[in-house]
Order: structure tokens, then sequence, then C-alpha cells
């Protein structure tokens, strides 16, 4: 797997997912999400452990939050989740502000990663997980430019390198070539760009 090296600032998309949280109703929590298995709330703690992990992996801080796998469980949220998450995003992209976070080797979820994947594959994270709490709140979603197009260059390439029609996380949705790059994105991550949460 590889990764441009040119860094970008990841604190456009992480505002973005802050607003998004900041719309979930309470009674919302428990929605399912077009992520398998995971309700609204399980999203949103996967996103809190993402960014407190992402941010370790930035500061080469590594230990517990790097080398824990995201399959290890379902994530959940608590009291105060709102703060919480907005305040792991903060803290993320300010880690990847440091030039150096982009260099050398990291570790995220019991993997080590160039610094520069690791850039790229948090940027996925974000676009792609911003776009499934979108979904499944009924919020609108324009994610940033640059993360979107660091998140569809990371998968495109983990599709061309892995077997026919296998993308890095599951079979890849088929979508026009002349669709918006969001929608392939969301293809290419195995996901069907027409999911709805009243299907």
């Amino acid at each position: 797997m590889t990764a441009d090296t040119t860094t970008f600032d990841l604190g456009p998309q992480t505002g973005i997912l802050t607003r998004l949280a900041d719309g979930v109703r309470d009674d919302r929590l428990a929605d399912p999400t077009p992520c398998p298995d995971l309700a609204v709330r399980n999203l949103l703690g996967h996103l809190t452990g993402l960014a407190v992990a992402f941010r370790d992996a930035a500061r080469k801080d590594l230990g517990p939050t790097t080398d824990t796998s995201p399959e290890a469980s379902v994530p959940d949220i608590g009291p105060g989740w709102r703060e919480q998450l907005a305040a792991a995003l903060g803290e993320l992209a300010e880690a990847w502000r440091d030039p150096g976070a982009w260099t050398g080797a990291t570790r995220a979820g019991g993997i080590d990663l160039p610094g520069a994947v690791a850039g790229a594959v948090v940027a996925d994270e974000l676009v792609i997980h911003g776009w499934d709490l979108a979904r499944a709140t009924g919020q609108e979603y324009t994610p940033d430019p640059a993360a979107l197009r660091a998140a569809h260059a990371l998968l495109a390439a983990a599709a061309a390198e892995s077997e026919r029609d296998q993308g890095m996380f599951g079979p890849v949705v088929a979508v026009p070539a002349d669709a918006p790059l969001l929608e392939r994105t969301v293809g290419l991550s195995g996901r069907d760009p027409g999911w709805s949460r009243t299907a």
C-alpha cells in the first residue's frame, strides 16, 4: 500500500465531523448505519477511539491506543460523548499538523505503517465515517476536498493491488465512472452510495 506524501490539514474534515456529531439527536443513537452491526452510538464510539489512536500515531506515542485492533470490541459512548469526541478530533487535527507526523514509521490498529500512509488512512476513516454518520442521521454532507481526494486515492490503490473487485474493507460496490467523487469513494469502501436509513 502506498500513499502520496503530500501533507494536508485534517482540521477542515474533523470540523465537519464535529458539526455532524452535534447534529445527532439522542433518540437516533440506536439507529442503524451503513456500517454492518454498528448503530449510531457505536459509530460515534468508533470515531472517538480512532481519533485518539491516530492522534497518538501522529505523535509516535505508541502503546495501547495504537496497538489495539478496532475489531477487538464493539465501541460505545458514555456521558459527555459530544465533548469527548470534539476534543479528540481537535487533538487529532493538531497532531497531524506537525510535518513529522507524515514521516518515519508509526502504528495504528496494531499495524505498522509509514507516517504518510497512516495520514491517508485516517483521512479515509474521517471521510467515510462522516458519510456513514450523515446518512444514518439524515444530515447533509460535503467532505473536505483534500481529505476526500486522499481517501479516494488510498482506496483506489488498495483495490488495484488486491484481487478483482476486492477493496480495503470488502468487495467494491460498482459506481458509474462519471459519478461524483464522494460516491466513487464510498463505493470503493465497500458501501452502497444509495444506502438509506429508511430502506
